[in-house]
């Protein structure tokens, strides 16, 4: 199969290309750190780039908090304008196979459940209470604590940022797609993923990248807020994995098809930054209590969906991983993708 992947040269679509061509296809790299000239919003390049493909891998995106709205119009450009010309030059070549990197931070919070009321979904954490401390989310009907579980995939949507509403965006873009065009369209909800090739030094990165960043300077890592935020940190070369999975099965024609992607392992940033310090050899982490608007509090994920239907299984464990991290090189700030 004749794979044409956006952003193949980056953190992410760089392993997707190396696992395509183990398995046997021809991948066919879309990035401007390769060529300036392929651009996901230049309708004549992306037309070029389609001649003779079967499938497209969409991991070209612009990511992380970046600096709040400042930079929401570059964020809406480079995510959703760009998805909307790749999808329609799709349509127009008669590709109808898409595999596109989606996110697990269109769930906003995670899952929680009250002992009083069940299944709650609570709003955004007031500035007041992060400002003294109070980073837990309580019950909205009756104000008590809750426990975070998995979220699956039919939770509701509900974006916290601008990065997070383009990336729902992109997501209800490919399925107006598939149904207009009959294609079969998969969102792969990463979790968060690192490993090698990861960027360093910038806002866009996640929060492996940071505290990487700042053991490579001889620095401590700097937890947020009280370090006990659930995560579920997945190893890139899993995740490129489910990429290739997912191109080879395909989905239901008409349709887009979400699947979780993450470990099945939560652990708290503060138990990762540990893991990386202690691999890296130091300095220890250290508790800001400080915080990032935006932020949620817990998110993990429930990927059975994933596993269950495409028969993907995570081969890289938490702690190999973290250790593997530690030594790997890191690409430059300006490889956002």
């Amino acid at each position: 199969m004749r794979v044409l992947v956006t952003g193949g040269a980056g953190f992410i679509g760089s392993q997707v290309v190396d696992v395509l061509r183990e398995r046997g296809h021809e991948p066919v790299v879309y990035d401007v750190r390769e060529d300036p000239g392929a651009d996901v919003r230049d309708p004549a390049a992306v037309a070029r780039a389609l001649v003779g493909v079967d499938a497209v891998c969409h991991q070209a995106a612009m990511v992380g908090l970046g600096d709040g709205v400042a930079d929401a119009a570059e964020y809406v450009s480079r995510n959703d304008l760009g998805t909307a010309v790749l999808l329609a030059r799709m349509a127009e070549a008669g590709v109808r196979r898409l595999v596109l990197a989606g996110s697990m931070v269109v769930y906003g919070e995670g899952r929680y459940a009250c002992a009083r009321h069940g299944v709650v979904r609570p709003g955004p954490r007031a500035v007041g209470d992060l400002d003294s401390g109070r980073f837990e989310p309580l019950c909205p009907a009756c104000g008590e604590d809750l426990v975070p579980g998995l979220v699956g995939e039919d939770a509701p949507a509900d974006p916290r940022n601008v990065y997070a509403t383009t990336k729902l965006t992109q997501e209800h873009l490919a399925a107006a797609w598939a149904r207009c065009t009959g294609g079969s369209a998969v969102s792969l909800r990463y979790h968060n993923v690192y490993g090698p090739r990861m960027p360093r030094d910038t806002p866009y990165a996640g929060v492996a990248s940071f505290f990487r960043s700042a053991l490579a300077r001889g620095e401590a890592p700097r937890v947020y807020e009280d370090g006990r935020q659930l995560r579920d940190f997945v190893h890139v070369r899993d995740v490129a994995s489910a990429n290739t999975l997912a191109l080879e099965a395909g989905s239901a024609p008409g349709a887009l098809t979400a699947y979780n992607t993450g470990s099945g392992e939560p652990h708290t940033v503060g138990e990762m930054a540990r893991a990386l310090a202690a691999a890296h050899g130091g300095p220890a982490p250290v508790v800001t209590g400080e915080y990032r608007l935006g932020d949620v509090r817990h998110i993990t994920a429930d990927s059975s969906r994933l596993r269950d239907g495409l028969g993907w299984k995570p081969e890289v464990g938490f702690e190999e991983g973290m250790a593997e991290f530690a030594r790997a090189g890191m690409r430059g700030a300006r490889d956002r993708g």
